[in-house]
């Protein structure tokens, strides 16, 4: 597979996150450099780094590669070791049936909504 990471769209999902540079090769786990590379586009990340990069800036890969011009993930990848708790919700939810699901859904929609006032 062919894919060319577009440094426009990469720097305008990092800056619509409010995190610079640094903040955002420390939360994909890069170093410093190697992102600065991907942002200037000297260097095309490899699918699975172009995912963790998805994940963190809440895009998709298919945005970043202009591949949609929707820039709404389209899937999460979650990890145990860096999310737990995020992890053991969505562990919940495989385990449970539509209707608990609905419910968890509204509650937490009625948390964000009493974090946000």
């Amino acid at each position: 597979m062919n894919i060319s990471l577009n440094k426009a769209r990469l720097k305008e999902c990092r800056e619509a996150a409010g995190i610079s540079k640094m903040e955002a090769a420390k939360r994909m786990h890069l170093s410093q450099p190697a992102y600065l590379r991907y942002e200037s586009g000297e260097r095309t990340p490899s699918l699975q780094t172009l995912t963790v990069i998805a994940n963190v800036l809440n895009t998709s890969v298919e945005y970043l590669i202009d591949q949609s011009d929707d820039p709404a993930p389209i899937s999460f990848t979650i990890s145990k070791a860096d999310d737990p708790e995020l992890f053991e919700i969505i562990r919940i939810c495989k385990v449970s049936d539509n209707n608990m699901i609905n419910r968890l859904i509204t509650y937490a929609n009625k948390l964000s909504k009493a974090s946000s006032k």
